[in-house]
């Protein structure tokens, strides 16, 4: 009898310890490493830069394209009439469907420099939804933001040539045994 009451005892005492460990903040259910993992996973996914997830063909060439235009400072109004332009013929959007996309890619863009540093990385989730005629109509675009204005083209045709080894590395015809 003696021995159940000090094993008793000894449950009580150390669900009593486990309650203040937990009222201090010290939860010991962290420990696990199922839970751990799924919480970094979500971390992961919540804190990156949302422009490393788009996927959708036409969101990102918006992207390319609006960090074509701001490559060498902001955008002029020019530069804003013909991206509006080529949004509303080439996707075939509405003005309004076309300036929304046009904000919503100054917005992600921010700055820049998070694309301009990871490119590739910016790229590579989206580039499998890509055609090959959509990679081609997407440089063409590139271009003709490009050659809106002569000031900053050599920045521009750097950063167009980036993207064309990118596309070029997904979309270069396969040998026989590759």
């Amino acid at each position: 009898m003696h021995v159940l009451l000090g094993i008793l005892g000894s449950i009580i005492t150390i669900l009593i310890l486990l309650k203040r460990l937990a009222d201090l903040g010290i939860d010991l259910a962290g420990l696990n490493p199922f839970l751990w993992h799924r919480r970094r996973q979500w971390r992961m996914k919540v804190e990156r830069n949302p422009i490393s997830a788009i996927s959708s063909p036409m969101e990102l060439t918006a992207l390319l394209m609006t960090a074509t235009a701001k490559i060498d400072g902001d955008m002029s109004s020019e530069e804003k009439r013909a991206l509006l332009s080529s949004m509303e013929k080439e996707f075939q959007l509405s003005k309004r469907d076309a300036a929304d996309l046009l904000i919503a890619s100054a917005y992600l863009l921010g700055d820049g420099i998070a694309l301009h540093k990871n490119l590739d990385s910016v790229i590579r989730p989206g580039l499998d939804n890509f055609s090959e005629v959509q990679a081609r109509s997407a440089l063409e675009l590139l271009e003709e933001v490009c050659n809106i204005d002569a000031a900053g083209n050599e920045l521009k045709r750097e950063f167009i040539e980036r993207i064309r080894q990118i596309f070029d590395a997904r979309f270069a015809p396969q040998g026989k045994w590759q």
